[in-house]
């Protein structure tokens, strides 16, 4: 199958790209990656009558960092993330999560905030960023930046908190210190697949940062308040009794095979928290 007819612009910038959007009337798709968007496209599961490419726009591709926030440029590949080629300030967890999506094709062209806009709730980075409480950027042809907590960016499948005409441009990702551990696992039928489960444990404690989350619930990701408590006090192999209890009350609407599925992929990233540090 082909794609609809769609017009296509190159954004050599930021605002033109948010222009462009905005000429679009709610009919403009960005294109960053294209990884997720092309095949949609080809199935016509997405018919733009605007396609804008913004691959080589400015400002996509800008580190800055201070002793507590890294921001990265929202035009970074997986493969990039996942190679090293810039500095990490998460002691590993962002390469390790790049290292895990699709396959290497796909994350040679694939971008963070191409996969973040996206949406998908099953994406990797959808989950890391909330896990990690990350302030995702966003700009509109007016220059004006905006920032979103990456922990209510996703409102449902494949809808978030951006404006209509803006583009995300930034994530801001805390400094982990050299004494935080984190764990991270997926459940899926295959390597590189989408995931049917997602579970993301963050425990830093020279800066106090304890965070559980629970990915790929067909909608936000889920965080974990109560079992991020007892990982501060008891440590993560307590911390993994009390995840099936919590499961059950944050996922309500899912069947009880989902929540099974959810409570074995966090408890299994607190078990590897547990085997990376000493909690």
């Amino acid at each position: 199958m082909k794609p609809a007819a769609f017009d296509y612009k190159r954004a050599r910038t930021l605002p033109e790209a948010a222009e462009f959007l905005a000429a679009g009337n709610g009919d403009a798709k960005i294109l960053a990656g294209g990884q997720s968007l092309a095949p949609m496209l080809h199935l016509r599961l997405a018919r733009p009558h605007i396609l804008i490419d913004i691959k080589r726009a400015e400002g996509l591709r800008e580190l800055m960092g201070d002793d507590k926030v890294m921001s990265i440029g929202a035009g970074w590949t997986h493969a990039e993330i996942e190679d090293g080629t810039f500095e990490d300030s998460t002691r590993g967890l962002m390469p390790y999560v790049a290292r895990g999506i699709a396959y290497r094709a796909v994350r040679n062209r694939g971008t963070i905030g191409g996969s973040l806009s996206h949406a998908d709730p099953a994406a990797d980075w959808i989950s890391t960023t909330a896990a990690l409480g990350a302030t995702l950027v966003s700009q509109g042809a007016d220059g004006r930046k905006h920032r979103l907590s990456a922990d209510t960016f996703l409102e449902g499948a494949f809808q978030t908190r951006l404006g209509a005409n803006e583009v995300l441009i930034a994530i801001e990702a805390p400094r982990l210190s050299d004494k935080a551990g984190w764990g991270y696992y997926k459940i899926c039928r295959k390597s590189g697949e989408f995931a049917t489960a997602i579970g993301v444990a963050i425990f830093d404690p020279k800066s106090g940062l304890s965070r559980v989350l629970a990915g790929a619930t067909d909608g936000p990701p889920v965080l974990l308040p109560e079992t991020a408590k007892v990982l501060i006090d008891k440590g993560a192999s307590v911390a993994g009794d009390s995840v099936e209890a919590e499961i059950a009350s944050v996922l309500l609407g899912h069947d009880a095979a989902a929540r099974q599925l959810h409570a074995t992929a966090v408890r299994r990233a607190l078990d590897m928290l547990a085997v990376n540090s000493d909690r």
